[in-house]
C-alpha cells in the first residue's frame, strides 16, 4: 500500500511526542524516518521505527540527552553523544563538519557514544545538499565474520561517499557485506530469493536463502576479503579518532548501542570546470553497454532520486502490517 509522505511523517511524530520526545526533536527524527521509507529504504525507515521506540523505552537511546565537544584540533572536533537519538547526532555531527569544511576547506567531526543512525546515506546527501563532498562511516555490533573465519567479528560498517552534483547528487551508500542485514531480512520477510549469493549456510555453503544467512550469521563480505580489511579498517579509524567503544566492545553488551563515527567534509571547487569533470565521469559510465536488453547504467543514489519522486507524487510505499503496528504504538 502507499501512504502520503506527509501522513507517513505525522504518525511517526505522534508516536514520538507521546515518549517524551521535545517538539522540535520529534519533527526531525520524524523527517528522517519518513524520508528513508520515502526514498526506498524502508529497512532503515518505517520498519526499524518501532525497534527504536523501545530502544527509547528502554532507555538504551536517551531521547533528551545533547552531544558534548570533548576536543578541538583546528578541523577536527571530538563529540560525546550521550546516547542521544543516533538520527539526530549524526545530522548535528554532519552539519558540524559542513561548517569547519567552509572554514577549512576540509571538516572532520568523530562522534562517540552514539546510536544507530538508521540510514547511512541520509547524512551523505545531507552533505551534498550543502554543497560539499561527504564521507562517513560508523561501526556496528560483530555482524560479520571475518574472512577465513565462522564467528562474526567484525562490524558491517556503512560507509557513505557524498559528490555534489547540479543534476542529481552523487551518493554511495554501502555496507561491507554484499547485503546489509536489513535488507536480507526484507528478503526473509517476503520470502524472495536473493539475486545473488549473500552468505553461507549452516554447512560453509554459499546461499541465496536470506533465512538461512541471517541464521548462520555468515555473510558474504564485499570483494571477499577486501571487504573483511575495509571493515577492519572503518572500526580503527573511527574508534581511534572518537575515542570511543569498538567493534569488540559494543558487542559485550548485545544490543547495538554506544557506536563511534566518522563524519569528513570538503568544499570542492564551484566553478563549471569542476562540474564539467563530474558530467564527463558520469557519462563516460553510462556509456556502457547494459548487460540486459532495456535496462540503464545507474549512478549511485539516481535510483533513489527516481524512488524518491514516485514516493511523493504516487505516496510511500509500505509494508502494511508495518504501517499498522505503528499506528498502534
Amino acid at each position: 500500500m502507499r501512504i502520503p509522505f506527509e501522513t507517513l511523517k505525522s504518525e511517526f511524530e505522534r508516536v514520538l511526542l507521546s515518549v517524551g520526545f521535545t517538539d522540535e526533536k520529534a519533527d526531525l527524527c520524524a523527517e528522517i524516518f519518513a524520508g528513508n521509507s520515502r526514498d526506498g529504504v524502508p529497512t532503515h525507515g518505517l520498519n526499524r521505527f518501532p525497534a527504536f521506540v523501545e530502544f527509547v523505552k528502554e532507555g538504551l537511546v536517551k531521547k533528551d540527552a545533547m552531544p558534548t565537544l570533548d576536543g578541538c584540533f583546528g578541523s577536527l572536533e571530538r563529540w560525546n553523544g550521550n546516547l542521544g537519538p543516533g538520527v539526530l547526532n549524526a545530522r548535528f555531527c554532519m552539519d558540524r563538519a559542513i561548517k569547519l569544511a567552509g572554514d577549512h576547506g576540509i571538516g572532520c567531526v568523530a562522534l562517540k557514544n552514539t546510536n544507530h543512525w538508521m540510514r547511512a546515506g541520509t547524512y551523505g546527501w545531507q552533505a551534498a545538499e550543502a554543497g560539499v563532498i561527504g564521507i562517513c562511516f560508523t561501526n556496528t555490533i560483530a555482524n560479520l565474520p571475518p574472512w577465513g573465519g565462522i564467528d562474526p567479528r567484525l562490524g558491517n560498517n556503512p560507509l557513505v561517499i557524498a559528490v555534489p552534483r547540479k543534476n542529481g547528487h552523487v551518493v554511495l551508500d554501502m555496507a561491507v557485506s554484499q547485503y546489509s542485514v536489513g535488507k536480507l531480512k526484507q528478503y526473509k520477510a517476503a520470502r524472495q530469493e536473493l539475486p545473488l549469493p549473500g552468505g553461507y549456510d549452516s554447512e560453509g555453503n554459499l546461499s541465496n536463502d536470506a533465512s538461512v544467512i541471517l541464521e548462520s550469521e555468515r555473510l558474504l563480505p564485499i570483494g571477499f576479503w577486501k571487504g573483511s580489511g575495509l571493515s577492519l579498517m572503518l572500526d580503527l579509524l573511527a574508534t581511534l579518532l572518537s575515542g570511543g567503544q569498538s567493534t569488540a566492545k559494543i558487542t559485550e553488551s548485545e544490543k547495538e548501542s554506544g557506536v563511534s563515527q566518522v563524519f569528513i567534509c570538503i568544499k570542492p571547487d564551484s566553478g563549471e570546470y569542476t562540474a564539467n569533470l563530474i558530467e564527463q565521469i558520469i557519462n563516460y559510465t553510462k556509456t556502457s553497454r547494459p548487460e540486459r536488453e532495456g535496462e540503464a547504467i545507474y549512478y549511485p543514489g539516481e535510483n533513489s532520486l527516481k524512488m524518491r519522486g514516485k514516493s511523493l507524487k504516487e505516496g510511500v510505499l509500505v509494508d502494511e502490517q508495518m504501517w499498522q503496528a505503528v499506528q498502534k504504538l
